[in-house]
């Protein structure tokens, strides 16, 4: 038997672990070769309409109609993919609230979203004439934008100010049909360094299992094995971010 073999089987297990790291970065870069667009959406309540015949009433109104549960939603969509792509059309759709007024902005830039021609054309209203019902209802239930460039990292913002059909918080979601996307919701998630807390928190466990393995490896006394195992699980989810924030700058550099 090969006694330095064994000798060296923490280096082995060392070494094994990051060749395992390794292949799940490659193994990332090639799936996302694939178009990934990623969005979410966040609520909060404006205000309510109150009836009170001893203290009077709070009326919120639209057009001169009166309206209930308003709500402020933003709604964010990132490409999370490798590739940039042009004329991206994007839809916003509601089933449970009214849309009102809206506002759009390209992040990092000076522009905005705008919407397409045809959605555009569908709204048109002849000068001195009122919106017909049909528009009415589309107007408040569905947008079409058309994104000209969509690079990679882009962040696309819409703010609706919208009125819930419904006592509990209204539904926006994005749809987008664009050759080589694929549209995922992600939900709204606390954030450190700008990388989503689970995210962060898993990667550190697995850094946290090559450490153990070099703790092991190296220390010889147990308490201070411990110490160090223990200090490491109370800040494992920075080195979590920091690593998920390195592999993003070597993505992005070696993707041009």
């Amino acid at each position: 038997m090969d006694l330095s073999l064994l000798e060296n089987k923490y280096l082995i297990a060392f070494a094994s672990s990051i060749g395992g790291v390794i292949l799940t970065l490659i193994t990332q870069q090639i799936a996302n070769k694939i178009g990934l667009f990623t969005y979410f959406v966040r609520h909060s309540r404006v205000d309510v309409s109150v009836h009170d015949a001893a203290f009077g009433s709070v009326h919120v109104t639209w057009n001169g109609k009166h309206v209930e549960n308003l709500h402020s939603s933003t709604v964010e969509l990132i490409n999370q993919s490798l590739r940039d792509y042009e004329n991206v059309v994007v839809s916003a759709c509601t089933s449970d609230t009214m849309l009102l007024t809206e506002r759009t902005e390209i992040v990092g830039t000076s522009h905005v979203a705008k919407w397409t021609d045809e959605f555009l054309k569908q709204l048109q209203v002849k000068p001195g004439e009122q919106p017909t019902e049909a528009q009415i209802a589309l107007h408040s239930s569905r947008r079409d934008y058309l994104l000209p460039v969509m690079n990679r990292g882009q962040i696309i913002r819409w703010h609706f100010l919208n009125a819930a059909k419904i006592r509990s918080q209204p539904s926006i979601w994005l749809d987008v049909v664009h050759k080589g996307v694929r549209l995922r919701f992600s939900p709204p998630q606390n954030e450190i360094f700008g990388v989503p807390q689970p995210r962060a928190a898993l990667i550190g466990v697995v850094i946290g299992f090559v450490l153990l393995g070099v703790i092991i490896a190296m220390v010889q006394t147990v308490w201070i094995a411990a110490l160090c195992s223990f200090a490491y699980g109370l800040v494992a989810q920075l080195p979590g971010a920091w690593t998920v924030k390195l592999w993003r700058y070597l993505r992005d550099w070696f993707g041009g």
